[in-house]
């Protein structure tokens, strides 16, 4: 009886590890943004108000045209990555992927978008695609909402899930490195988690 009431603690401590080493927020994982804090975390291009508010990092306007950015300082090549965000339904936004151009980032200068834009005119390229790499099918929103993104990057392969769900996935090696991007391009968007771990 005792050695039985060993091996099931022994089993039920081996699960509990498990589970510790591939939660986020245990080992191996960085965490960038945890509530209103991390700012420091990142730098700033654009025009967004990015700031600490409500328990989120947020930004809801600009004073210029165009896309505005936090941009981690770090460059990551392969990774997984959490992010609990919410959006407005006519918020455009998205987490960009090993940017190369930290100054500069877009899809057109380098870099991987998971797209966060409920009303994208290409729909097939609305939240949770991969914008001009991997189509998402069927049509995902978040608007209203809080939400997660989960995102497996390792050498070519990029995989998507969207609250749980793959959306996606993409075999493309054009960008090996780069800097994480938190976009703001119209509407309001809120980011409460954001975990890196490298692999």
């Amino acid at each position: 009886m005792k050695q039985s009431f060993a091996r099931i603690a022994g089993l039920l401590a081996a699960l509990a590890l498990s589970a510790c080493a591939s939660n986020p927020g245990g080992p191996g994982w960085t965490t960038l943004i945890d509530g209103a804090a991390g700012m420091d975390n990142f730098i700033v291009t654009g025009g967004a108000n990015w700031h600490a508010e409500d328990g989120s990092i947020q930004a809801d306007k600009s004073t210029t045209q165009g896309a505005s950015n936090l941009v981690t300082k770090q460059s990551y090549r392969d990774f997984d990555l959490l992010a609990e965000f919410w959006a407005a339904d006519d918020t455009n936004s998205g987490i960009y992927l090993r940017a190369m151009k930290p100054e500069a980032i877009s899809t057109a200068s380098g870099a991987y978008e998971v797209q966060i834009w409920d009303r994208n005119p290409k729909p097939e390229y609305s939240t949770g695609s991969l914008v001009n790499v991997a189509a998402v099918q069927p049509i995902y929103k978040a608007g209203g909402h809080w939400n997660t993104y989960e995102v497996h990057a390792k050498g070519p392969e990029i995989t998507v899930k969207f609250n749980g769900v793959q959306t996606v996935t993409a075999n493309d090696g054009r960008f090996p490195e780069g800097r994480i991007g938190l976009q703001f391009n119209g509407g309001v968007i809120k980011f409460r988690k954001l975990l890196v771990k490298p692999l």
